[in-house]
């Protein structure tokens, strides 16, 4: 019902916030959801695939039209309900400093944000080998997007593969990483390392592999520094 276009390459077409900031009446009908949702339970707002702080000033303009029917009718929900974007467009992560100051939180996804930065379609097996998180491009967004949101004083969160990866647990915690989202089956080898590892020494070594060039250099740094560290 939506009329929603053929399109070449739909990863980088018409969908999420651009979608919904399209599609004004029912980007509202879900924010009116979660805004009345909130008042039971503790709820965040993230827009998905922002990639300039226009997209998020857009959005919370439309968000704030929310609130004000709501009070309009007397309907409760959570007044300090915090807003986030997801950080999965490398535009987005090179001016995360500018955004840091319109939101809550940010919460970046490490899938997209690698196969865009990297122009590589990771379900492609014929060049599955460039998709490598370890890029020292990623890295340096990565740390970029965290030392903006820490400047703002809000926290920067993380989802995808990277997240639940054991070989970068250590670096992304040395980057100041303060959430990790991850499948369940993970979280007894994610939970043991950072138990294992000062947060002085995951520092230490954070340094010593953004001085690094490869991702091969990175991904061995870090096997090693893991097995230091575990005893595997």
């Amino acid at each position: 019902y939506l009329n929603m276009p053929d399109e070449m390459n739909p990863f980088l077409g018409y969908r999420a916030i651009r979608l919904c900031l399209d599609e004004k009446e029912m980007f509202k009908i879900q924010l009116r959801a979660l805004l009345r949702a909130s008042a039971y339970g503790n709820i965040l707002i993230m827009y998905p695939m922002i990639s300039s702080v226009v997209e998020v000033r857009k959005a919370n303009a439309i968000l704030n039209e929310v609130k004000e029917e709501l009070d309009a009718k007397g309907v409760k929900y959570d007044k300090n309900i915090k807003v986030g974007v997801m950080i999965e467009i490398p535009s987005a992560a090179v001016t995360a400093d500018i955004i840091a100051k319109e939101v809550d939180f940010f919460s970046i996804g490490t899938n997209d944000l690698c196969q865009y930065t990297l122009a590589v379609d990771r379900m492609n097996e014929k060049i599955k080998d460039y998709y490598k998180p370890f890029n020292l491009a990623i890295l340096r967004l990565i740390k970029n997007v965290i030392d903006a949101s820490h400047k703002e004083g809000i926290f920067t969160a993380m989802c995808g593969e990277m997240a639940g990866d054991p070989l970068t647990t250590v670096i992304l915690l040395g980057l100041g990483l303060n959430e990790f989202s991850m499948s369940a089956s993970s979280i007894p080898t994610i939970k043991n390392i950072i138990r294992n590892v000062s947060k002085k020494k995951a520092q230490e070594f954070a340094k010593v592999v953004m001085e690094m060039s490869t991702p091969d250099e990175i991904e061995e740094a870090s096997r090693k520094f893991l097995n230091e560290i575990t005893g595997d």
